[in-house]
């Protein structure tokens, strides 16, 4: 079978790609009479298949036309593997040991192959909803989010480089914009793709439509995302795009992946811990009431940022000749040095704070929901979760610039009831 046009895989042509593709029939030392390919894809966008030999398992990514979970009527370009491709190639060389390996990419069909992240490997919103708990796990992101966002920022390239590298990454436009209008659009205005619990939260959905000072905030947060190139961002970094087991923590699905704003990523990471947070009410029962849970998220989130503010700050000190943000002719004395990254930090922190918020909000009244709120089946306990995590994500989204470190944040979520 030839595979000189695009065309949607399934499990047999999959297997006749697999046979006339060396990269990927070698992995498998041409042991093809016995494999196993079952097609696992749970997300909204792609196709996801677990290809398991004797000697070699893998993962095969195929990007679809449309977003899958609407259907066709949503077409989506097939171009974001090739995006995904080079940012996990890229984030793969800066956090080895954080980003599966890529064997194959085919621009032609759309397609990726890569490393199978075997069992016990779960993804981590699964695992939230379990109320497992990672110990490494905000070690491992704070690492993955300050070497991937310091070394594709001006703090480490040159402009040059920097110019070059967002130049190819601009072509990732139609992602852009799909995030522009689910993210900072849809939830604050009618939309044909908007849902949420109702009818318990129609007058919190109402109400969102109409604040005006959140859309002040929001409208300011969207320019921020579409103006400013300041690292190779993930553009998608949720919960469900972390797979993790006790001791490993790895990051998929970049497809959204541009240079954009450095708190974007990790806005949405603490963002969609926040909200696991208030969904553990949801999940509690007689044998667990979770707070244990609860506590040790929060330490997450606090622990995560202070690690990653930590590892960024030293990767900044070890190559302060480097980059060409703050020039050391310039920049040439250390309390001038210490004054700088002091602003850049707290000006990150708030945008961290703005583009979680933002990301909560959708995941609560847009078109892609969370499934540490759709799993609670008791719809009026399920929208007492989501109230509260709107409130918060309001209250964050409105008054970001009065936190000062994320201990203070910390305490505002335990305060909303």
């Amino acid at each position: 079978m030839a595979f000189s046009e695009y065309q949607p895989l399934n499990d047999k042509s999959l297997l006749d790609y697999i046979k006339a593709t060396p990269s990927l029939s070698s992995k498998l030392k041409d042991h093809l009479d016995n494999l196993t390919i079952k097609e696992v894809g749970d997300g909204n966008l792609n196709f996801v298949f677990i290809v398991v030999g004797s000697h070699c398992s893998f993962v095969i990514k195929q990007a679809l036309p449309y977003i899958r979970c609407i259907g066709e009527s949503w077409p989506k370009t097939k171009e974001r593997a090739y995006f995904e491709t080079l940012a996990l190639r890229e984030h793969g060389r800066l956090s080895p040991d954080h980003v599966p390996e890529v064997y194959h990419f085919d621009r032609t069909m759309s397609l990726i192959g890569m490393r199978y992240l075997e069992p016990p490997h779960i993804v981590l919103r699964k695992g939230l909803i379990a109320g497992i708990e990672y110990p490494l796990l905000a070690d491992h992101m704070s690492d993955y989010m300050a070497r991937t966002l310091f070394h594709t920022s001006l703090l480490y390239h040159n402009t040059t480089d920097h110019r070059k590298a967002v130049a190819e990454f601009c072509g990732n436009v139609e992602l852009c914009r799909h995030t522009e209008q689910v993210v900072f659009s849809d939830p604050y205005k009618v939309s044909e793709y908007n849902r949420w619990t109702s009818p318990y939260l129609d007058s919190d959905a109402e109400a969102l439509r109409e604040d005006n000072a959140l859309k002040l905030e929001v409208a300011e947060l969207k320019s921020l995302f579409c103006e400013r190139a300041q690292a190779l961002i993930h553009g998608d970094l949720h919960t469900g795009s972390v797979m993790v087991t006790p001791d490993s923590t790895q990051v998929i699905d970049p497809e959204f992946a541009f240079y954009g704003p450095i708190g974007f990523d990790i806005g949405a990471f603490l963002g969609n811990l926040i909200l696991a947070f208030f969904a553990q009410d949801g999940h509690a029962d007689e044998q667990n009431d979770r707070k244990a849970y609860k506590a040790w998220i929060l330490r997450i989130i606090q622990n995560t940022w202070n690690l990653f503010h930590k590892k960024f700050i030293a990767l900044w000190d070890a190559n302060k000749d480097t980059g060409d943000a703050y020039l050391p002719a310039i920049y040439n004395n250390s309390e001038l040095q210490q004054l700088v990254q002091d602003k850049f930090i707290k000006d990150l922190l708030h945008d961290t704070l703005g583009f979680g918020a933002a990301k909560m909000i959708r995941r609560i009244v847009g078109v892609a929901h969370v499934e540490d709120f759709e799993s609670i089946t008791d719809a009026s306990k399920r929208a007492g979760c989501e109230r509260r995590a709107l409130e918060f994500a309001k209250l964050i989204l409105k008054e970001r610039r009065k936190f000062q470190n994320i201990g203070e944040v910390v305490s505002a979520v335990q305060q909303i009831q």
